[in-house]
């Protein structure tokens, strides 16, 4: 609970966020995916705090309460690049399809 209260602090309008993260090369869905969620200042910088959601069987994760402005979403799993991207909220309401890429191989001058 202590880890939500950055996010609703003070919050006059609040969106409900859905997540849907599948794999792209296949698209099926990434179950227990960590679903990562942090506000971010008008100077790009992230607040302290933020909340966790793990992706259901699915590729299923839903957040109510979101303020509107800046959100920092990272999804993490392993095997998979880290997905990072900052959204402006202003509905009540948001739909994110995330496609994780499988990591890309390493480029050495050394082989």
């Amino acid at each position: 609970l202590g880890l939500l209260a950055p996010l609703t602090m003070g919050a006059k309008q609040q969106s409900t966020l859905k997540f849907v993260v599948v794999k792209e090369h296949n698209g099926k869905p990434v179950r227990n995916a960590s679903v990562v969620l942090h506000t971010v200042n008008k100077k790009g910088k992230q607040s302290r705090g933020g909340y966790q959601l793990k992706t259901d069987g699915e590729g299923k994760a839903t957040f109510d309460g979101a303020p509107y402005g800046k959100l920092r979403v990272q999804v993490l799993t392993p095997g998979y690049q880290t997905f990072g991207e900052d959204f402006d909220i202003d509905q009540p309401e948001h739909e994110f399809i995330i496609k994780l890429k499988k990591p890309q191989d390493q480029v050495t001058i050394y082989k």
